[in-house]
């Protein structure tokens, strides 16, 4: 175990520090959240274009020793203070999803962009909200779907619409974790911060559906939830999607899969296999591809082949114009670039588009209504 948290931790943190340009992106960060440094803080080292500026969070001690450990210039005791710094550019916000809406609209007032975590926030009116403002205001709101942004993630969408795996039939994603990963006190628990697995795992597989065939779930077909002990929480959910072309999609949530025969440990899932009537491909580690992934494709002439893609396989097409991208890219790091692109007026090669995040989140909606435990309660803040 030891020696695969060292090789995570290479792969997410060890990267080259670049030259910054003097009109560098200023970017400050909402709370010293544990996801920052493998999000944004990382990426950003290596991105002549952007300087992790400043850290806000309510515990002033923790945002001093977070600002210390990642070499962040700035220290604020609010998020509203890091709000009205007119130096700072961007906004990473990585909120609790409950304070994502009230949060994102207070940076967009004060005319900051914002890398947003998924889920954007705890309903599709909410998100519909925000990045209506956002067009409003003129400001880049970006949901990280990181995995999106990486050539693998673009190869398999490939393969899919090429036509080699035939009539597309099923699809099936999954993002469990085993007991133990997530403690029983994370917040991914709490209700009333928007919690619940599907919320945080399951947006991933759904996500990815919905990328694979271009298409949204013409309705839910099943749907249910495994409790946590808070019952309005879903620590685990399993779901089945009517998709259009009588396609299905199962999509896996768990934060904590109990083990088999009440002994045998789980393993973590996080894959994508796409079936068709002449053959299928899946993509194992969709979501973190730069630690290590590979896509196989098999056909029903008895053909199969592996490919791994950490790098785009050329410049063309959707990847014309894209400057070298080096192996040790992270997903985030790829995304980091289609997020300063986008603010400096340059077209980024991939974007998440206001209409997706919106469709994304009643999706989400709509899996919850089926599996009986309703939506995520919405945010009690008027602008």
């Amino acid at each position: 175990m030891a020696g695969l948290i060292d090789f995570i931790s290479r792969k997410l943190f060890s990267t080259p520090e670049a030259i910054k340009e003097a009109d560098a992106l200023r970017i400050g960060i909402l709370g010293a959240a544990s996801i920052a440094p493998a999000a944004l803080i990382n990426p950003a080292r290596s991105h002549p274009g952007v300087i992790v500026a400043a850290v806000a969070a309510r515990d002033t001690t923790r945002a001093d020793k977070f600002a210390k450990q990642h070499g962040i210039e700035k220290v604020f005791g609010s998020y509203q203070e890091l709000l009205d710094d007119p130096s700072i550019d961007a906004i990473y916000n990585p909120l609790p999803n409950g304070l994502h809406y009230e949060w994102t609209l207070k940076a967009i007032k004060a005319g900051k962009h914002v890398l947003l975590e998924k889920p954007s926030c705890n309903t599709a009116e909410e998100t519909r909200k925000v990045f209506d403002y956002a067009k409003e205001k003129g400001v880049v709101v970006l949901e990280a779907f990181h995995y999106r942004f990486h050539p693998s993630a673009h190869r398999l969408r490939q393969i899919v619409s090429s036509g080699e795996l035939g009539t597309i039939q099923s699809l099936k994603g999954a993002l469990t974790l085993p007991r133990g990963i997530v403690g029983a006190d994370d917040i991914r628990y709490n209700y009333s911060l928007g919690g619940g697995s599907l919320m945080d795992g399951g947006t991933y597989p759904v996500s990815f559906v919905r990328f694979l065939t271009s298409a949204e779930p013409l309705s839910i077909t099943s749907a249910h939830a495994r409790p946590a002990p808070d019952a309005r929480v879903d620590a685990g959910t399993i779901a089945t999607l009517a998709m259009p072309g009588d396609v299905t999609a199962t999509i896996e949530c768990d934060m904590a899969l109990p083990p088999r025969f009440w002994i045998v440990p789980r393993m973590f899932d996080m894959g994508m296999t796409v079936r068709g009537d002449k053959g299928e491909a899946t993509l194992f580690n969709f979501i973190l591809p730069m630690l290590y992934h590979y896509i196989t494709v098999k056909t029903k002439d008895g053909k199969s082949r592996t490919e791994k893609v950490y790098v785009p396989p050329s410049t063309e097409g959707e990847w014309k114009g894209w400057p070298k991208a080096e192996t040790w890219w992270s997903t985030y790091r790829y995304q980091l670039e289609a997020f300063v692109d986008k603010i400096q007026g340059r077209k980024p090669h991939y974007w998440v588009e206001a209409d997706d995040s919106v469709k994304q989140m009643e999706a989400i909606e709509q899996i919850y209504a089926k599996s009986g435990l309703g939506s995520r309660p919405a945010s009690t803040f008027v602008l």
